[in-house]
């Protein structure tokens, strides 16, 4: 099952990010994959606006990970320099914890992954248009997804 939203604007890509991050809870686990300039980290920086957090969000690239804290607690991580790495950086502590946790790049460790989760991919059409396919693993993202696109 996929839901997919057309995006036409920066202010559509905000307002999908905030009415998102409405209805997350803890130890939800969302995936952004895009190429480089598809808009992961913007839209994880309006996701994380969406959850009151109010320092600004850029990409944990040379850091792996940062956390924030809003409404819910957020771990973001950009995990493209752990490619053709066995680092383990405490997944279960990560993904288990009190944080929603939003993992760019997460194929490069599709192993280390929860099961059950939010797999978004964004693709870039031009300077301003996006097609997001949400992809629901799990019956709690299905849900999701559904209140979402309802």
């Amino acid at each position: 099952m996929e839901f997919e939203k057309h995006i036409y604007t920066m202010e559509e890509t905000q307002a999908l990010a905030h009415r998102l991050a409405e209805l997350l809870e803890v130890q939800y686990t969302l995936t952004l994959e895009g190429d480089l300039g598809a808009g992961k980290t913007t839209f994880t920086q309006a996701l994380a606006k969406g959850l009151g957090i109010t320092r600004t969000v850029n990409s944990p690239t040379f850091t792996i990970m940062k956390q924030y804290n809003g409404r819910l607690p957020l771990n973001h991580l950009d995990v493209y320099r752990l490619a053709d790495s066995d680092e383990d950086l405490g997944w279960d502590e990560i993904f288990y914890g009190d944080a929603v946790t939003v993992v760019e790049w997460a194929h490069l460790i599709a192993s280390e992954l929860p099961e059950e989760r939010l797999a978004i991919e964004i693709k870039r059409i031009n300077d301003t248009e996006r097609i997001f396919t949400f992809k629901p693993m799990g019956e709690k993202y299905v849900q999701l997804c559904e209140e979402l696109f309802k």
